[in-house]
């Protein structure tokens, strides 16, 4: 090839480099734009159990301003726009029959202290208007979900406790059996049906939740327990971070027909980062995410769609995504695919703000109903001693 025919190819490589790159910088814009006026709140992230894990929930040991350990500090927070988190309370499932309960006061405590301690960026929330009220005020509205029916030891006074303390969702289940619910590993063949979906208490605490205000998270559930809490709640429900199944066909997604009935119910998916439950293999990339975006979309609708990255729960992220500060490049991403300016900020916050709203008006419609009183002992101790 002569010099004078690769000086014209050169240019136009070079047209074609600017061109893209200036495309790339208006989604982003475009992105950082809406992200500023409507609040990114996030289902799911597990920091409170890596302070746990790593500091011993000692707040005097940690500044979340240096902290480089984690998926999540306060310089990520910041540069990921993020305007609301679910923080979840999560203690593992071998604290059933023990001191779960124990256990999980202790990690809704650290999120109220993480805020008292950070108070310039995180504001602790309970409602809706608390969301808008932080994020008028350039701060984190910092919610608390408490992951896995175990943490409450089979007892409705704990139910009425932990939202006293402001916990706005319970995960009906984790990674085991709750005495009254099954869990996501059956529908794998990892766990053994204990109940058939939900015995008739799990059924009573989908009802008490409803009188609380409650939001049901269905992440780790059956797909029996899925449509049996659809059946019965006046509320919509929640999947604080799961995915959909005809994507990546693993038991914590949603299959197509649950997202069909979460449309009527007027609930929402908010969708995992997970690289097991993005592309069922060790990697992904950022594109992956946002087919799940599409996916759901397609399927359902925006108006069921939000984020629940995983963040600190999770050992792979996809390419892209590698922690807190990146999901702006997700919003641009569904924007360079085409989507409007209404859509996105339906997924970014406005579907939650929605699903939360509709869950306090059914509470509000019950402030006069009988409190569900029913204490019964269960299985305090492990079937197994």
């Amino acid at each position: 090839m002569t010099p004078e025919m690769i000086a014209p190819l050169f240019l136009a490589l070079l047209a074609s480099f600017c061109s893209t790159t200036s495309a790339q910088d208006a989604n982003m814009d475009r992105a950082l734009k809406l992200m500023a006026e409507t609040p990114l709140i996030d289902g799911h992230n597990d920091l409170p159990w890596q302070l746990r894990k790593q500091f011993n929930n000692e707040l005097n040991k940690v500044d979340l301003n240096t902290l480089e350990t984690t998926h999540t500090n306060i310089p990520k927070v910041k540069e990921g726009r993020l305007g609301a988190q679910f923080w979840s309370a999560y203690v593992p499932c071998d604290t059933q029959y023990k001191d779960a309960v124990r256990q999980t006061l202790e990690q809704i405590d650290v999120v109220h202290r993480m805020c008292q301690k950070y108070p310039e960026v995180f504001m602790f929330a309970s409602s809706s208007d608390d969301i808008l009220k932080a994020f008028s005020m350039n701060k984190t509205a910092s919610l608390i979900g408490v992951e896995g029916g175990h943490s409450l030891d089979s007892s409705l006074g704990t139910l009425r406790t932990m939202y006293q303390l402001g916990v706005r969702y319970l995960t009906l289940t984790h990674s085991c059996n709750t005495p009254w619910a099954d869990n996501w590993r059956v529908d794998q063949g990892s766990d053994p049906s204990e109940h058939d979906g939900l015995s008739p208490f799990g059924k009573q605490l989908i009802m008490e939740m409803n009188r609380l205000g409650m939001l049901i998270d269905l992440a780790h559930v059956t797909v029996r327990v899925m449509n049996q809490v659809l059946d019965m709640s006046e509320a919509p429900v929640i999947f604080s971070h799961s995915s959909a199944y005809s994507l990546c066909k693993h038991s914590r997604n949603v299959p197509d027909e649950v997202l069909l009935r979460v449309k009527e119910k007027k609930g929402i998916v908010m969708v995992n980062f997970y690289n097991d439950y993005v592309t069922c293999r060790q990697t992904a990339t950022l594109s992956d995410v946002a087919d799940h975006f599409d996916y759901i979309k397609k399927v359902a609708g925006v108006e069921i769609l939000g984020f629940g990255g995983d963040y600190d729960g999770v050992t792979r992220l996809p390419e892209g995504l590698e922690d807190v500060s990146k999901v702006p490049k997700l919003v641009a991403e569904l924007l360079r695919r085409g989507w409007t300016d209404v859509e996105v900020k339906a997924a970014l916050g406005n579907n939650l703000l929605r699903v939360l709203k509709q869950t306090e008006a059914v509470r509000d419609s019950k402030v006069n109903s009988r409190e569900n009183i029913l204490i019964k002992w269960w299985r305090s101790v492990s079937p197994t001693v």
